[in-house]
């Protein structure tokens, strides 16, 4: 099979010539998926030269349809040739995969562009910063978070964690939450299974340490949302059903790297002119960074040293490298420069600082999720969310650090383009455990 590809305006043509039977379909889904994951959201297959097309190469064609459709992009098919034609009308599917080539496609061919530009609305803001691209979209300009600090982190040191150090929470979907936790009714029922949580657009998602490995999550049910045991970690909600300020989308150059997080975060705080923010992202990755508890702390198997090496082995596990590099990830937390206050307690710096002078910490979780590729433009959270939760496979959950080590560290999380919803925070405040 050869593939030949054109840039149409923003329409990707691929001409593809040979079969497209069971064994060369995977070959034309990896190179077509590859595209979709370099940003291409509309793409046309020119079929002109296929010999054969068999129904794996029809099923193939069917889910770039859907996957594409389903953010808003576009698929179909051009130029047929009388056997691909002829197995897309036994198939019934002529009507939803083959399309004319648009006029507009058509326009200035050689120079590889159409007369017709998309415009970005005058509401929006374009900034290019950092070898990354961000267009900021305004939502309820006022709106600001107020976060605090759930319990005590100090237990973890000695795994020692106890039923009064824990607490049943339920998060709405317009706050977010990240911590260690557990879903479940009551403390006894978790006890064997506290691991990183995070909750977000009314969905929770955890690693459960009871040596499944698996991770797990609970959807709210309209004005009913999952309970949640937890031990600490940080939460943050708006004083009203729209809690984000901006929408902020991003993107890596072509001719770029991956956009590292603290480079996303400090991004982030300047072009909403803030110190302090509290974000949740749907992001593509190019690799994360981070640890994840592999056992439960909980006081019958307190340790006083867990945490040092080597029995640190036991008790976490490390990315050794970049891991879920070719994953979708839902990420939040929160990025201050300058004084965390009451929150100083469970954030922790990022190596290569701020370019303000002042040091720029933070605390994040992420769930990595099979990919799709994300919607571009102005997107609603809590249907991302759901979509996410409901369409792809949940394939884990970590703490998100940044490995510094001179010689053999791996950096930092790196995200190739998605969408942060944020808003500055106005209230940083500690509660502790209720007895």
């Amino acid at each position: 099979m050869q593939i030949t590809k054109r840039l149409i305006g923003k329409t990707l043509e691929l001409k593809v010539e040979g079969r497209v039977d069971g064994y060369w379909a995977d070959h034309l889904a990896a190179a077509v998926d590859q595209e979709i994951r370099q940003g291409s959201h509309h793409i046309r297959l020119d079929l002109s030269q296929v010999a054969f097309l068999s129904s794996a190469g029809i099923g193939t064609l069917v889910r770039f349809y859907k996957d594409l459709k389903s953010i808003q992009g576009s698929f179909a098919v051009l130029n047929c040739s009388r056997f691909v034609l002829k197995a897309l009308e036994l198939s019934k599917l002529v009507e939803v995969l083959v399309a004319e080539a648009p006029e507009s496609l058509l326009t200035n061919e050689a120079s590889g562009s159409s007369t017709v530009e998309a415009r970005v609305p005058a509401s929006i803001r374009q900034v290019e910063r950092s070898g990354a691209i961000y267009e900021i979209y305004p939502l309820a300009p006022e709106s600001k978070l107020e976060c605090r600090r759930l319990g005590d982190a100090t237990p973890l040191e000695r795994c020692g964690f106890a039923q009064e150090h824990c607490r049943t929470m339920q998060f709405s979907d317009s706050a977010f939450a990240i911590g260690l936790g557990a879903l479940g009714e009551h403390f006894e029922e978790c006890r064997g299974r506290f691991g990183e949580f995070i909750a977000a657009g009314g969905a929770v998602a955890y690693l459960p340490t009871d040596g499944t490995n698996v991770p797990d999550f609970l959807m709210a049910g309209g004005t009913t949302f999952p309970d949640v045991q937890v031990c600490y970690g940080i939460a943050c909600h708006g004083a009203n059903p729209r809690p984000f300020s901006s929408l902020i989308r991003f993107e890596a150059k072509k001719s770029g790297e991956p956009v590292a997080l603290s480079l996303l975060l400090e991004s982030c705080l300047d072009l909403i002119d803030a110190q302090q923010i509290g974000i949740i992202m749907i992001a593509e990755s190019a690799g994360l960074i981070g640890a994840a508890l592999r056992r439960s702390p909980v006081i019958a198997a307190s340790e006083s040293n867990a945490f040092e090496f080597p029995r640190i082995r036991d008790w976490l596990s490390f990315t050794a490298e970049r891991a879920y590099t070719k994953s979708v990830v839902l990420a939040a937390g929160i990025a201050v420069r300058g004084s965390a206050g009451a929150l100083a307690p469970v954030i922790r710096p990022f190596p290569n600082g701020s370019s303000s002078g002042l040091p720029l910490a933070g605390h994040f979780h992420a769930a990595a999720f099979s990919y799709r590729p994300v919607q571009r433009g102005q997107i609603d959270l809590k249907a991302s969310v759901k979509s996410l939760f409901e369409g792809q496979a949940l394939e884990g959950i970590l703490h998100l650090l940044s490995d510094d080590r001179a010689l053999s560290g791996s950096g930092e999380s790196e995200l190739v383009r998605g969408a942060c919803w944020i808003a500055p925070i106005s209230n940083l405040t500690a509660e502790e455990a209720q007895a």
